[in-house]
């Protein structure tokens, strides 16, 4: 008898988030694949507060849109994708309104990713391309071991990535601009 994995789908994510026990774990879909996701170390959580933070602050300023943590996007009709961005930017006129209490049907303006000892690189890496490839504009890669970040879009279909080291700033483009934080910030550790 063959065996086949099964496919999971976006709706089934949402049923399992909400089943007894299950409230404080957290999932993504990369092509029908269930990943469980470990809670983030003191690292992740602090440059997740970080990030927002900044960012939540210069949205709020110039009235852009919304930021947030954790957001489940998936792909305009792919039910077996779903992503959950460490930081997030959706611009205003994106965001439908009342604000939904289910998963994006769509993808950020922004995504940031942030490095964690689960993850590879060539899996962030693949992960920007998903959120480039349906509709995302600019996704930040922090790599905390190295203290750098990989800024990331496409480029005539191709992913182009540029890194941005200690000394450097992550910069808002086309999708916040005006936008800039220092990466001193994010490691103020790091020596100059």
């Amino acid at each position: 008898m063959e065996v086949r994995e099964r496919l999971y789908t976006v709706d089934d994510v949402w049923d399992l988030q909400r089943q007894p026990g299950n409230g404080d774990k957290s999932y993504e879909l990369i092509h029908g694949e269930l990943i469980e996701m470990a809670p983030a170390n003191m690292l992740h959580f602090w440059l997740m507060a970080e990030i927002a933070g900044e960012l939540r602050n210069f949205v709020r300023r110039h009235d852009q849109g919304f930021v947030g943590g954790e957001g489940g996007f998936s792909p305009p009709g792919d039910r077996h994708t779903l992503l959950a961005t460490d930081v997030g930017f959706v611009r205003k006129g994106r965001m439908p309104q009342p604000i939904p209490q289910t998963f994006a049907g769509f993808m950020p303006d922004l995504a940031v990713e942030i490095m964690s000892p689960s993850n590879t690189l060539a899996e962030l890496r693949d992960k920007a391309e998903i959120y480039l490839r349906n509709c995302a504009t600019l996704v930040w890669i922090v790599i905390t071991d190295d203290k750098r970040a990989d800024v990331c879009r496409l480029v005539d279909g191709a992913l182009q990535m540029k890194q941005v080291d200690a000394n450097g700033a992550l910069i808002g483009e086309e999708v916040l601009p005006g936008f800039r934080l220092e990466m001193r910030l994010l490691f103020p550790h790091a020596s100059a």
